[in-house]
């Protein structure tokens, strides 16, 4: 098994993201704030998933000593200055969530939930009771769940699959798009979540994706019993998206109809 045949594995998969009915849902800032409420439980977990890799791929103890693969460690490390240390459209340091929040907040999204469930938490075991406390459909729940039951297993082979193939991104074009329609009608400028969204662009461009298969490839090598797993996960990771976007799309039409 290889790269190649888990990605033609997930093509079904893939399309019924692409082709979501989330997307033509989306057709005002109200409808915004909403995916932005539930979303940004998305935003937040991806950063522990992406620590966990760098816990398991960089060394992160002391004393130090060199790993085993500085290729990987490098990109690792790169991801995590710009996800966590990059800087606001101000040229302020923050991470992508934080600037996520920001940009929630300039749109009038209520962040309570997020800001309810980040004080409560502190430490991994505390994350379920947290989530069942939170006022969030039960697809965000699950999601957020999913992946700490994949970090949680301490394989980076695993970890490295739900990163890799489980975050399908939003389209910020069409994101994009109602955000100036709202602007013109509200006569203001919504910078932040403009900045987040092109930032957010930029940074995944053509560099990362090949170098996250390259270390799909580099953590499975030829024990076929990794390749099975990291399939298995990257096919859960995606449906796991899918079903996240079911939930905010009935919590999008739900309230239409309220």
């Amino acid at each position: 098994m290889n790269v190649e045949f888990i990605e033609s594995e997930l093509t079904d998969l893939r399309n019924q993201l692409k082709n979501h009915y989330l997307y033509t849902s989306l057709q005002n800032l109200e409808d915004i704030q909403i995916f932005m409420e539930e979303h940004v439980f998305a935003v937040w977990d991806f950063m522990s998933l992406l620590k966990a890799l760098q816990y398991h791929l960089t060394c992160t103890s002391l004393p130090w000593i060199p790993v085993s693969n500085p290729v990987t460690a490098r990109f690792i490390n790169e991801i995590v200055h710009g996800e966590e240390t990059d800087v606001n459209e101000l040229g302020v340091p923050k991470s992508h969530f934080e600037m996520y929040i920001d940009a929630m907040k300039e749109i009038d999204a209520s962040t309570n939930e997020i800001d309810n469930f980040i004080n409560s938490i502190s430490s991994i075991n505390t994350i379920t009771p947290s989530l069942e406390n939170s006022a969030i459909t039960k697809e965000t729940k699950d999601f957020v769940a999913f992946t700490f039951n994949a970090i949680k297993t301490n394989q980076p082979h695993i970890i490295a699959s739900c990163f890799t193939f489980g975050r399908e991104d939003i389209i910020p074009d069409m994101f994009l798009e109602i955000i100036k329609e709202a602007e013109l009608s509200k006569e203001t400028k919504f910078t932040k979540l403009t900045y987040y969204l092109e930032r957010h662009i930029e940074l995944d461009g053509d560099e990362h994706g090949p170098l996250s298969l390259q270390m799909i490839n580099e953590l499975c090598g030829d024990d076929e019993n990794k390749w099975n797993e990291v399939l298995y996960y990257a096919k859960a990771s995606m449906q796991m998206r899918i079903n996240l976007w079911n939930g905010i799309a009935e919590k999008i039409k739900k309230s239409v109809l309220v």
